[in-house]
């Protein structure tokens, strides 16, 4: 049976949202941050929450906790960090996952879940997305930081898992919200929830020609919880809402049809998107069969999941 489980990147999105689910369901949660007096503003009052301060671009000391699953959750998420910081990018991702596996190791643990994105499949050309398909990633891009150095996190996971047995699965998230996104959160969803609440127009910064799957948070929990459980050692796993599948300028044009309170219409203006350290454009229409064959299904589609989301902006 398992009862611990150590989370690190625990004050970011799914982090946080993880550590409240855990613990809700009893277990005893070591939630790692470095910034300690945000995570323990975040967790007040969750009785079996212990705060680990850990920056994982360092190692862990060699008091390493004992606990039974670890999910890897800390990381850059910001597009402009990417082009803007990339060395640090590379940095806190191939590290710090060094650096988690080495934990998860020391405590014998006997499931790890490292939370990748769909970006490490690059531009593939196939219809379905699997876990099998990848595309075309240009290493001189500095927007590459981020997929390329996920990409090699993933290698260092399976390398740990053939040569020491670490038990560690890796989870490919799509983009994914819900509550507990900051208002001032600048990827494209909250700029768009933000505008209409705000009751102004969403100004696309690109065509808004990429399309993409989307999941909602507490899908995304659920199956990285189904994965820890039933997943295979040393595998992949995408993580989408197949029924979300859209562009940037259906999903904004989508919205504004279903707030015509807000008065928002769709205007383009991508002056100077180079320096956003926006993607490429792409279409990416992921195939969730595989995490699906565990017994995952996401239960929230786009609509409700920019419902919730607004909510918990406005509050």
């Amino acid at each position: 049976m398992t009862h611990s489980c150590l989370i690190t990147g625990s004050t970011g999105l799914i982090g946080a949202a993880l550590v409240r689910r855990f613990a809700a369901d009893g277990l005893r949660v070591i939630a790692a941050a470095r910034n300690v007096a945000k995570a323990r503003v975040l967790f007040e009052g969750l009785d079996n929450v212990e705060i680990l301060e850990w920056d994982v671009t360092r190692p862990l000391d060699a008091h390493t906790p004992s606990f039974d699953w670890m999910v890897h959750a800390a990381g850059e998420t910001s597009s402009q960090a990417f082009v803007e910081r990339p060395a640090e990018t590379i940095v806190t991702v191939v590290d710090g996952t060094r650096h988690a596996l080495d934990a998860a190791r020391a405590a014998g643990a006997r499931a790890m879940v490292m939370l990748s994105t769909m970006e490490v499949y690059g531009a593939p050309t196939a219809e379905r997305v699997t876990e099998r398909d990848y595309g075309y990633l240009d290493p001189l891009s500095v927007r590459s930081s981020y997929p390329e150095a996920k990409r090699l996190a993933e290698t260092l996971c399976v390398a740990y898992q053939k040569e020491f047995g670490v038990p560690v699965r890796i989870a490919r998230l799509t983009q994914t919200f819900g509550e507990g996104v900051r208002y001032g959160d600048g990827r494209v969803f909250a700029e768009f929830a933000r505008a209409i609440l705000e009751r102004r127009n969403i100004v696309l910064k690109t065509e808004g020609a990429t399309a993409r799957s989307y999941c909602y948070l507490g899908d995304a929990v659920e199956a990285i919880r189904v994965i820890l459980e039933r997943g295979e050692d040393g595998t992949a796993y995408t993580v989408a809402n197949e029924s979300t599948f859209c562009t940037i300028r259906e999903m904004a044009e989508a919205l504004v049809r279903a707030h015509p309170e807000s008065g928002s219409k769709v205007v383009l203006d991508t002056r100077g998107a180079a320096a956003r350290g926006f993607a490429p454009p792409f279409r990416m229409n992921l195939d969730c069969a595989r995490l699906r064959a565990l017994g995952w299904e996401p239960k929230v589609g786009l609509p409700e999941m920019f419902d919730r989301l607004m909510a918990s902006m406005s509050r």
